[in-house]
């Protein structure tokens, strides 16, 4: 019964944290801009860039380098992808966004730089980049039938304005809200980032009202009410799940097993970057002290890359938004390419 209580405690803890520390500045913001998406950004402006029809290598490296700028961990970014895939973006672009984005955005590049060093950067965002190519090709493969039959007609040659100025500020705005209490506020107390947050979004709410008829900002609450309604209560659950987990995973095994690099220490790694939840720069300074402690560089790769990438939370979203089989599809290959990445890495190339 004492156990039962402590795990219980232990997943109430990691769900507290979560909710005092993410919701606000990042998952607000989030699901504010995906309702943007689907609301204001017209269906041909993605399609035209990131559809189906679209050459598979310029839509694959247009989501793929756009991702960087998207500071967002692996649960902050399924609302912002599933945003533009449900808006007719190709599924091969819209799983790139779900992975680039926490795997390597430069927020996390460069604190990565400061505490584990150049050499360790250019490895991994090299490494997320040959990812998102296998990953953006093999999920359009896998699904190719769907999306012929998802995209139907609306591939065609469009004319005429896409979008306007008024919903591209919108939009950067959006996007500046999300990333300003991480970007300006690397450390310090939290009420740091909520006033970096509440004045971005006071920017928002002001010209929002400014330029869009009641009807519009309506419509864009439903369409973000639908995001937190299907994601949000999955992450909650998946956030309890890893708390639990993690009081029960001793460290001292950890350590044991995580040194070298073999092949199975950089699954051992892949593994537990997979299902633990780290949020966008908590991967660096957790990396350097398992290093410290005697693990691999190739295995510390295999880490930084899947820990913000994926958390079993963001198996439960992305499974709930995109499909079961989409899902699983998405969490094998990551895990097979961040087992054989950082097991190629620590032999070959550190």
């Amino acid at each position: 019964m004492e156990l039962l209580q402590e795990l219980i405690l232990a997943g109430l803890t990691s769900l507290w944290d979560y909710i005092a520390l993410h919701v606000l500045t990042c998952l607000i913001p989030a699901f504010l801009l995906a309702g943007a998406m689907v609301s204001f950004i017209s269906k041909e402006t993605i399609i035209r860039y990131l559809g189906h029809a679209v050459n598979k290598l310029q839509s694959f490296l247009t989501a793929a380098f756009g991702s960087f700028f998207l500071a967002a961990c692996s649960c902050t970014v399924i609302p912002v992808a599933s945003g533009l895939y449900y808006r007719g973006s190709g599924i091969g672009p819209a799983f790139i966004l779900l992975w680039v984005a926490p795997a390597a955005n430069i927020l996390a590049l460069t604190y990565t730089g400061a505490i584990l060093g150049g050499e360790m950067v250019a490895v991994r965002v090299v490494s997320a980049l040959m990812m998102a190519l296998v990953i953006g090709t093999i999920m359009t493969g896998a699904f190719r039938r769907e999306e012929v039959e998802r995209a139907g007609t609306s591939d065609e040659t469009m004319t005429g304005k896409i979008i306007s100025r008024q919903d591209i500020v919108l939009i950067i705005l959006l996007v500046i809200s999300l990333l300003a209490p991480n970007y300006l506020i690397q450390s310090g107390p939290f009420w740091q980032k909520v006033i970096v947050w509440s004045i971005a979004t006071a920017l928002v709410a002001a010209y929002a009202v400014k330029v869009k008829t009641n009807d519009q900002l309506i419509e864009w609450m439903k369409e973000t009410w639908w995001f937190v309604r299907i994601i949000f209560p999955l992450l909650l659950i998946g956030v309890f799940i890893v708390g639990v987990i993690g009081a029960i995973l001793p460290q001292s095994w950890v350590e044991n097993y995580l040194g070298g690099s073999s092949m199975p220490a950089s699954f051992l790694a892949t593994l537990i970057g997979s299902i633990s939840y780290f949020a966008t720069m908590t991967e660096a300074p957790f990396v350097d002290t398992l290093m410290k402690m005697g693990m691999g560089k190739g295995p510390a790769l295999a880490l930084l890359l899947t820990g913000p990438g994926l958390s079993l939370p963001n198996w439960l979203a992305i499974a709930r938004v995109f499909g079961v089989k989409k899902a699983l599809l998405y969490v094998v290959t990551i895990i097979a390419l961040g087992t054989v990445v950082g097991w190629f890495a620590g032999n070959f190339v550190f």
